[in-house]
Order: C-alpha cells, then sequence, then structure tokens
C-alpha cells in the first residue's frame, strides 16, 4: 500500500492549500515540518499560510456561500453521504497518517481515531434528513438559516476527529467554511480535504489553509468576512481567539480544556471502576480534553484502588506506534512530552505518592516521545497535579471520606468539560451527575454516543458540538411574523 507521504508528495499536496475548489500554491514561501513522534525525525515539510491566503480562502467561502446556503438539505445530505464513503473506504490511508503524525498506535488509529471522525459525518448527515428548518408558532414561522462563512479551528489530539465534528455540522447547516488545522499534525486535513473535493462539493464551498496560530488562526479570527469562528484548544487559545473576534462581534464556539473527574462511589465495582477508569484516563495517551483523569475514590478503599490502578497501568503496551501488539504509542510532540515530565515532577515534588510509572522514558525506548502510565495516590485537590489540564497519561487518586465531599472535590476546578460517575445505585449515580458542573457525564462507563451534544462549562468553553445540538451552532434563529 501507498503510504500517506508518498500519497501526498506524489500528488503535490503539501506544499499547497486547497482553496475554491483547486490546489493552489500558497503566498508566501515559510514551511512548517512533520516530526514523527516515534522516532524524533523530520519526516517532510509543508506549507504554511499567511494573511494573503486567509483572504484567499475567505473571499472564496463568502462567494460560495450564496448559493450553497440556498442549497435543498435533500442535496447536501447526498454529498456528505458521498463524504462518508470516501473516507470510510480511505480509513487504512487516514490511520496510517495518524500514526505517523501523531504517534498514535496503529490498532487505535484503525480502532477509534479514524472511525469515531466518520461518525460524526454520518451524524450530520442523519440530523440534516430529519432537521426542521421551519416551524410554526402561531402564525409566525421561526426559521434557522445558516450563519455564514465559517472559520475553524482544529487541535492535533484528534485531528481528523475534530476537523470532521465542525466542518460536517456546518456544512449541514448550509455554511462555508475555511479551515485551519493544527500545524503539529497537518497531513490527515490535506487527505480530507481531497476527499472533500472527490465527493463532488461545489467550489469554495470547503476551504484549507495550513498555518500557525498568530500568521493564519489569528487572521481568520479577527477577519470582518467571517462570521463564526469554532475553535478546540487550550483554554489560553480560546482566550486569545475570543478577543481576536470580539471586535467584529462574530460568533465564537470554544471545546477547551478539561480536568475531568471520576467518581467512583462506595458501592462500585472496583475491579471494573478502576480498571475502566484507567482505560478511560489514558485513552490516546491521555490527550483528551475530557480525559477523567481525577479518580476520586473512598478513602476507606484507598489501598485496594491503588492496586487495581497499578495493575491496570502496568497492563498497558507502549511502544512503536506501527507494531499490532502496541496499546498507546508515542506522544504527539516534544512540547507536551516536555509538559508531562515537568508535570510528573511537579507531583512527586508536591509529596503525592507515585503508585506507577514515573519520569522518563519506559525501559527500553531510548528516543522518541514515550512515557510511562503514571498514578499518583493520595493527591489533595489544591495540588498542581489536581488541578492543571496535563494532557497526557497522568491520573490522580483523590480520597474522599463522604459523598458531599466527593461531588465538591469533582467540581473544584476552573474546568467542565466532562465527568464519569461509577455505583451500583443507580439513583445515588444520577443524582450525583446532576450536581457536577460539566457539559457531558458518563454513568458506569456507557457506550459512546455521536449525538450525545460535548461542550463546557466555566473555563472549558462554550457551545455544543455533535448531534442537532451541534448543527444548531451553525444557525441563526430568525422569526417571521404573519407567515402563516
Amino acid at each position: 500500500m501507498i503510504t500517506p507521504l508518498e500519497h501526498l508528495s506524489r500528488n503535490g499536496r503539501l506544499d499547497k492549500f486547497f482553496i475554491d475548489g483547486r490546489w493552489l500554491e500558497p503566498k508566501g514561501t515559510a514551511k512548517g515540518v512533520v516530526v514523527n513522534p516515534a522516532t524524533e525525525e523530520v519526516v517532510t515539510h509543508f506549507a504554511l499560510g499567511n494573511a494573503e491566503d486567509v483572504d484567499a480562502a475567505v473571499s472564496a467561502a463568502r462567494r460560495a456561500f450564496a448559493t450553497w446556503s440556498r442549497t435543498k438539505p435533500e442535496y447536501r445530505a447526498g454529498l456528505l453521504e458521498r463524504l462518508q464513503a470516501l473516507l470510510e473506504a480511505r480509513s487504512e490511508l487516514f490511520a496510517q497518517c495518524l500514526s505517523l503524525e501523531m504517534g498514535a498506535a496503529i490498532g487505535y488509529s484503525r480502532t477509534a481515531q479514524v472511525p469515531l471522525a466518520v461518525a460524526h459525518v454520518k451524524v450530520a448527515r442523519e440530523v440534516l434528513e430529519a432537521f426542521p428548518f421551519v416551524k410554526q408558532r402561531g402564525h409566525t414561522a421561526i426559521t434557522h438559516e445558516p450563519i455564514g462563512v465559517c472559520a475553524l479551528i482544529t487541535p492535533w489530539n484528534w485531528p481528523l476527529y475534530q476537523i470532521t465534528a465542525k466542518v460536517s455540522p456546518a456544512l449541514a447547516a448550509g455554511c462555508t467554511v475555511a479551515l485551519k488545522p493544527s500545524e503539529l499534525s497537518p497531513l490527515n486535513a490535506l487527505l480530507f480535504a481531497e476527499a472533500i473535493e472527490d465527493a463532488g462539493f461545489p467550489s469554495g464551498v470547503f476551504n484549507l489553509i495550513n498555518g500557525d496560530g498568530p500568521s493564519v488562526g489569528s487572521v481568520l479570527a479577527s477577519h470582518p468576512d467571517v462570521d463564526m469562528i469554532s475553535i478546540t484548544g487550550s483554554t489560553r487559545a480560546g482566550i486569545a481567539v475570543a478577543q481576536a473576534a470580539a471586535p467584529t462581534v462574530k460568533r465564537v464556539a470554544q471545546e477547551l480544556g478539561g480536568k475531568s473527574p471520576n467518581v467512583v462511589l462506595p458501592d462500585a465495582d472496583l475491579d471494573r471502576a478502576v480498571s475502566l477508569g484507567i482505560a478511560a484516563a489514558f485513552r490516546n495517551l491521555g490527550q483528551s480534553c475530557s480525559a477523567p483523569t481525577r479518580m476520586i475514590v473512598p478513602c476507606t478503599r484507598l489501598s485496594e484502588i491503588e492496586s487495581l490502578a497499578k495493575r491496570a497501568a502496568d497492563e498497558i503496551v507502549v511502544g512503536d506506534p506501527r507494531s499490532n501488539a502496541t496499546t498507546h504509542g508515542a506522544i504527539a510532540n516534544r512540547a507536551q512530552f516536555d509538559r508531562i515530565q515537568t508535570m510528573i515532577g511537579v507531583g512527586i515534588a508536591e509529596g503525592a505518592t507515585l503508585v506507577a510509572g514515573g519520569e522518563g522514558r519506559p525501559a527500553g525506548l531510548n528516543a522518541g516521545f514515550y512515557v510511562k502510565p503514571t498514578v499518583f495516590s493520595d493527591v489533595r485537590t489544591d495540588m498542581r497535579i489536581a488541578q492543571e489540564e496535563i494532557f497526557g497519561p497522568v491520573l490522580c487518586l483523590i480520597p474522599y471520606d463522604t459523598v458531599d465531599e466527593a461531588i465538591a472535590i469533582a467540581n473544584h476546578t476552573v474546568y467542565g468539560l466532562a465527568a464519569h460517575v461509577q455505583g451500583k445505585n443507580i439513583d445515588i449515580v444520577k443524582d450525583v451527575a446532576s450536581q457536577i458542573r460539566c457539559g457531558q457525564v458518563h454513568l458506569n462507563y456507557p457506550a459512546w454516543d455521536p449525538h450525545a451534544p460535548f461542550g463546557g462549562f466555566k473555563q472549558s468553553g462554550n457551545g455544543r458540538e455533535f448531534g442537532i445540538e451541534g448543527m444548531l451552532e451553525y444557525l441563526e434563529v430568525k422569526s417571521i411574523l404573519g407567515y402563516f
């Protein structure tokens, strides 16, 4: 099979952007680098955009909006269906790409990174096909109309997944888009643009500009012809985008940081609660904003929970992302690797008990951004490791005496993205869930629901993605009196 790099190089994609239905040369000469996290080697270079490239993309989107916004929902749904089929047909190419550029284990790329991304396209189509764009209220029509040109900024940790989570509902709603993927994982976005092209979307409906935050992201955020900006990233980046967007009073949707709790109630099945809790916290190597990295546990059972957590962490196979035996590959980039190592050191210095893992690479791995799955116990809720988003496989065990104290600990954070609650008495589980201030709660590790809206309270952002609520973000509400 041809590799992603061979494919992109052969088709001349690495030094071009997809704007107005064509692959165009950038206006500037700046280049970015793609580093293989497993080897720390530069594997390719790619074009970085500037303000002129942003202007070209936004202008194309503005021109296309006049026609695209008035297309029939059935037409847009048909294009999304073709896009879904193309992504499925190219799933192995995408999986290999993600493994290369962000270090994800190939098995995880195949079973999570790619299929969950495809699910967002499917859900957007399903929502579109059933959505009532006009509702009657007495003699008044309440209509939902596309907001306009949308600038979409996506992160490096779930690259394709976040692209489809934003692009699909925006296009379904009738908006046109300009996408800036992370400059740390740009290759999958180029492959996605090819799928958009091959699916037959009209020129200018989707536009891709690679670039960094200052040169492209901030220009998109402040651009007067952009009607909405949606960003998934750090809280720091979200604040900067909101500030840049403020003078033009455009809509800003933010899915930002998290420090999600996992409340283990006294009656929980500990074997299940702890083992699946480790799996949830360390999926994608903990590089998920919603990762439940604060496990809040009954102090009377702390010793037992420590043993279970250590066993689960020690069973994780960290290694070469290309190997089918590997469960967890490399951290996606040097900056994040260094951040995780620093925070593990902070936990040790703060006096937390190291149950598993620790500083440095796992044994036998002397190069690459590999980290040890790490568990701390006896963590106080005021410690830095309990308050700051580490974005890596580092779990805090925080003991509590009463359920009310557990809820207070769960809410003792500036974030409010997601939470988990484990327990046998479902009425108590539901009651605890209702008291946690966050946008999504998982009870006893349910199956993922791509129709469930996702987004945050507090400094985890605003707005929602996925399902009906995800498409509503891209729609304006108009009332037309005397319509009926």
